[in-house]
């Protein structure tokens, strides 16, 4: 009985990420208890499983019959329906807060602002120029194999902010009324393996030095976790949407370096 619950456990909890962090009907099929919710972080990479095969296969099969350029945006405008734009929501708030924000309270209103403001705007077109251009660059066989790797890679990596930091706000403040618990040792070694698997494969498939993927990409992550750890002492949702965009863009422009 005890192994059956901790399935179940399990299963509750991984569900509950797929629910959370994509916009594909899975409440439909299970709707799992309230408080697998605060576990969501510790499967986040597994959902990027999903969101980077379903961007990868749309720009390695649209390639075929579609202009690369158009294939790309293609695949970036899939993530985007099957995630809502959710970190993408996040990279603005977090643009508009600590671009024009002063002070911690200042900073931590306007990312809960639903408004959108001149930071997030530039910040959103810079993010989606970079991006797509260097999706564009890269030779698609190996464009795909890096949305693949760079997906659950950048969530895995930027998971450790929970741990790393305090919750910016009290839990009837946040957005989602859902404070991420700290993941477990046991949690720990799960989200490893779910983030290096894909990037293992991809750098052993391509040849590329994996050292620079490996070092440069959480460089990115720690700076960002010293601004917030200055600027309001915690971490919120936005922030870490943002952070794991952002991350993941290390990866390919690291990946555009080497062409």
């Amino acid at each position: 009985m005890e192994d059956s619950a901790v399935k179940t456990r399990w299963f509750d909890n991984i569900w509950a990420a797929l629910i959370f962090f994509t916009r594909l009907p899975f409440w439909r099929i299970h709707q799992p208890p309230q408080a697998s919710y605060k576990a969501v972080v510790e499967y986040w990479p597994l959902t990027g499983w999903l969101t980077g095969g379903a961007m990868a296969a749309t720009l390695y099969f649209g390639s075929m019959v579609l202009p690369h350029a158009v294939a790309v945006i293609a695949a970036i405008a899939v993530r985007l329906l099957i995630t809502g734009a959710l970190h993408e929501d996040g990279l603005a708030d977090f643009f508009d807060g600590f671009g024009g924000g002063g002070n911690r309270d200042r900073i931590l209103a306007i990312m809960k602002d639903s408004h959108i403001g001149t930071y997030g705007v530039l910040g959103l077109i810079i993010y989606m120029l970079l991006l797509g251009t260097a999706l564009y660059s890269l030779p698609v066989t190996v464009a795909a194999l890096t949305i693949l790797a760079a997906d659950p890679f950048a969530k895995m990596v930027t998971s450790q902010l929970v741990n790393m930091l305090p919750y910016a706000r009290r839990e009837e403040e946040a957005k989602n009324k859902t404070v991420y618990r700290k993941p477990s040792l046991a949690a720990g070694l799960s989200l490893t393996v779910q983030g290096l698997l894909p990037m293992a494969l991809m750098i052993w498939l391509t040849g590329v030095p994996w050292y620079l993927f490996i070092a440069i990409p959480p460089l990115v992550m720690y700076f960002l976790y010293l601004l917030m750890l200055r600027k309001i002492q915690g971490y919120t949702g936005d922030c870490c949407g943002a952070v794991c965009l952002l991350v993941e863009l290390a990866v390919y422009l690291v990946a555009c370096s080497m062409q």
